[in-house]
């Protein structure tokens, strides 16, 4: 699923906002650092920013992660005056103080403008997202970074929680893939699912990364798979098994499941719990089908891990043929129920 039809399902300003955390190209987590600044100074009605305060509180959260994993690609070569470096040896101090050094500041303040703000609202193949949610304005010590009304009232909306959650999963998501080695592991195998905690797992180091509902939520548009209702916060939310799990048993019983492994990714959707309850083991309907395709989709068009995860899915799924489309796929699946 392009860009474009991932926004033509949902015209929206948070469409445009997990278009650029969900979507873009990750070769460092400088974006999620800004990203969770912004959500935090918009989420407190602060409409404008000095650059020196936002500077501070996004180092801060990249000095964070920086002490749970690595920031970049293993691939990316840091110099003496790269950000991250200079993190990594300020963080300790950083991290004693509760609050970044003047030296750290100083040297986001320095980076930010020609680094990670200009390329935020950035998309693969030269294209922006729709809506913008700040701009820099002024010059010298009197820059100041201007939240739009569109960032606004996204940080301040009922869904404000579940953003910020997709956005810790993808960053931990991310990280993980940096730790393990793009180009090795995650590339070959992509990520498990832990059945008894929903947790994304990734395989080489068997690591717990980010549960099933943050990590997918984005790409359903924040809406439940089964009725297509808005997940809010205060709801219980359930992973539903959207072609049921105890088709694998049943067929079991009587000889053996032929199809796909229904306990992973691909079949595992965020739904209302009371949905979940009500739907119990029937078969997935129609339009259950088509927003699963359409969920899936645009899951393979954002960066590893997993993306590859569910193209080990489709790999071979259907005999004497080329990897099938996501309807394809389900509706072979279906067939064969």
């Amino acid at each position: 699923m392009k860009a474009q039809e991932f926004f033509g399902q949902d015209a929206s300003a948070r469409a445009s906002w997990r278009l650029a955390v969900l979507m873009g190209a990750n070769s460092r987590t400088y974006k999620f650092a800004l990203g969770e600044a912004l959500l935090a100074f918009a989420g407190h009605g602060r409409d404008t920013v000095p650059l020196t305060e936002f500077a501070a509180a996004y180092s801060m959260g990249l000095v964070r992660h920086l002490a749970e994993g690595p920031q970049a690609s293993e691939v990316t070569e840091w110099g003496e005056n790269d950000f991250l470096t200079l993190a990594g040896r300020e963080s300790a101090a950083t991290l004693d103080a509760g609050r970044p050094t003047e030296q750290l500041v100083a040297a986001a303040v320095r980076s930010m403008p020609s680094m990670v703000m200009q390329k935020f609202h950035n998309l693969r193949g030269d294209t922006t997202v729709p809506h913008t949610f700040y701009e820099l304005t002024g010059t010298g010590r009197q820059r100041v970074v201007r939240l739009t009304p569109d960032l606004l009232r996204l940080a301040q909306s009922e869904q404000a929680a579940g953003l910020a959650a997709e956005l810790g999963a993808r960053w931990s998501i991310v990280e993980s893939s940096f730790a393990a080695g793009i180009g090795r592991s995650l590339i070959e195998d992509g990520m498990t699912i832990d059945p008894e905690t929903l947790q994304l797992t990734d395989k080489r180091r068997r690591r717990s990364v980010a549960g099933v509902v943050p990590a997918t939520t984005g790409f359903q548009h924040g809406r439940c798979l089964i009725c297509d209702g808005v997940l809010a916060p205060d709801e219980a939310i359930a992973v539903d098994h959207v072609f049921p799990f105890s088709l694998m048993r049943r067929f079991g019983s009587v000889g053996s499941w032929h199809g796909p492994d229904l306990d992973t990714l691909w079949n595992l959707a965020p739904a209302h719990a009371t949905c979940n309850a009500t739907k119990s083991d029937r078969l997935p309907t129609r339009a259950e089908l088509t927003r699963l395709a359409a969920r899936n989709d645009a899951i393979m068009h954002s960066p590893h891990p997993l993306r590859r995860t569910l193209q080990l899915s489709l790999k071979g799924a259907l005999r004497g043929s080329t990897m099938p489309t996501w309807p394809e796929f389900l509706d072979s699946v279906q067939n064969s129920i």
